[in-house]
């Protein structure tokens, strides 16, 4: 039996996407305030840009992600230290 999928999700998904919107679900949280946000019927990936608005996670904006959580994560440990230390 041959299913009806592509790389990006299944037909079915992609149909109810269209009829009802999408149903995203976090994937991936980056900082407190930025995060990777996946569709749970069409495999469709957006993150927050700048403005706080959803955008479609390109390339670019997955690596500026990776980027800014390792960041945030040090960062996050470097408080850590100091407040343990005080």
């Amino acid at each position: 039996m041959k299913k009806n999928t592509t790389p990006g999700g299944n037909l079915l998904g992609k149909l109810y996407c269209n009829l009802f919107g999408h149903h995203y679900v976090v994937s991936n949280k980056v900082t407190g305030h930025i995060k990777e946000y996946k569709c749970a019927h069409c495999q469709k990936q957006v993150t927050t840009d700048v403005s706080g608005k959803l955008s479609i996670l390109t390339p670019a904006l997955r690596e500026i992600n990776m980027v800014l959580s390792d960041m945030y994560r040090k960062r996050q440990q470097r408080i850590k230290v100091v407040q343990n230390a005080a």
